[in-house]
């Protein structure tokens, strides 16, 4: 694949191939592979570990994953395309389009049951379903909660249910409460899988379709779907779980998706634009490559320059950040579909502000780093992965090693 090979540098990734190993021969992880670019010219690209653990075959570099929350950045995309076609103003609210949210409720701070709930003080605008800000939830994250334990009793399950279409769902969770008024906070939520929905409404054509012809065809992501097709079932990945869901280092895996009969080896109606995609380094890279490149890769323009700055601008409410009930991710608030470093942490490295990225629930990351110059990409397929230790270890490193580098 002629799009993963590096440029000729005189740059030393193997601290980044050690500590990525380390991870696969601890146990830690069943694979693990790594992408750096600096500009659109990729530096490095590093596979470890195995397809599958009983076969050990070796991971391959056409290799297949499970993108999940990474999908949300190519929605956003999608909708921003029609952005650009003024097909919708931001501040437009969504019931212009979307009926159904017309009306919304929104749970008393101290409601204990969900029918506890007042009228919505503002409507949902559409800049509010990009930023996960409109009061949404995702039925799963905090689930002894009031919110999200309406989503399960309104059959909301994003990820054992594929059986509804974008219309279906996105009509049952118009008629769930939200967690607060419109964009008076921060929620991961299923608000993606509401901008897929009205990308169908104002295209007129179902999701799958749009993506196919308007970014993965004139891209040439010919491996990016919301399924894996059986010619293809031998690059797919084994998803693994840790023995440990607690401990993020402690050695130990178990299958929780098999890549031949598993939840992605038939088509399904429900084209999640929260999480549904599975793409391959190679496909993403291009997309990144087009991201990074203001809205443009080999002469095919998806979106205008402009539209991209639009999208790394913080959306949410004075002194709102973006948060998880099990961690804080402090310095960060969000955009157009991008989570966005505003305050550096101790941690950070030191040209990571202005930092815009995301990743998935099985620990596929990606991150733009403007200031430093430079894009990274690491991937595995283990549930949970998303904010493991591998990922921050791998960010650091690629920042200490290539950012703001003279070597070209």
């Amino acid at each position: 694949m002629t799009n993963l090979r590096p440029v000729e540098h005189d740059l030393d990734f193997s601290p980044i191939h050690r500590a990525m190993q380390s991870y696969v021969d601890q146990n830690i992880l069943s694979c693990v592979s790594t992408v750096v670019m600096q500009g659109s010219d990729v530096l490095d690209v590093a596979t470890f570990g195995c397809m599958d653990l009983q076969s050990r075959q070796p991971l391959r570099e056409d290799a297949i994953y499970r993108m999940y929350s990474n999908t949300k950045i190519v929605t956003s995309c999608a909708l921003m395309m029609l952005f650009e076609e003024g097909r919708f103003a931001l501040d437009d609210p969504l019931a212009n389009f979307m009926p159904e949210f017309a009306e919304p409720r929104v749970l008393l701070a101290d409601a204990t049951e969900v029918d506890h709930v007042e009228a919505a003080s503002a409507p949902i605008l559409i800049k509010h379903i990009l930023s996960h800000s409109a009061g949404f939830s995702y039925g799963f994250i905090e689930p002894d909660s009031v919110v999200d334990q309406a989503y399960a009793a309104g059959g909301l399950n994003v990820i054992g249910d594929a059986s509804l279409t974008l219309e279906e769902f996105c009509h049952r969770v118009a008629q769930q409460p939200l967690a607060y008024h419109p964009g008076q906070g921060w929620r991961y939520s299923v608000a993606t899988d509401v901008c897929a929905r009205l990308v169908e409404v104002l295209s007129g054509q179902r999701f799958g379709d749009f993506l196919r012809n308007r970014i993965f065809g004139p891209l040439g992501m010919v491996d990016t779907d919301f399924w894996v097709p059986p010619e293809k079932a031998d690059r797919f990945i084994t998803m693994y779980a840790p023995q440990d869901l607690f401990d993020p280092m402690a050695p130990g895996l178990e299958k929780a998706d098999d890549p031949t009969t598993g939840q992605y080896n038939e088509q399904r109606s429900f084209q999640s634009g929260g999480g549904g995609l599975v793409s391959t380094l190679s496909d993403y890279l291009t997309f990144l490559r087009m991201v990074v490149n203001g809205g443009t890769w080999q002469d095919t323009q998806l979106l205008r320059p402009e539209t991209l700055s639009l999208m790394r601008t913080n959306q949410l409410a004075p002194g709102v950040e973006v948060a998880f009930p099990m961690w804080a991710m402090s310095g960060t608030v969000f955009g157009l579909g991008f989570a966005l470093r505003e305050r550096l942490e101790p941690e950070d490295p030191a040209d990571a502000r202005d930092e815009y990225f995301w990743g998935g629930m099985a620990g596929t990351h990606s991150w733009m780093a403007p200031r430093a110059g430079i894009t990274g990409f690491c991937a595995t397929q283990r549930m949970p992965g998303f904010w493991h230790p591998f990922s921050h270890d791998f960010r650091v490193l690629a920042y200490e090693i290539a950012g703001q580098s003279e070597a070209l």
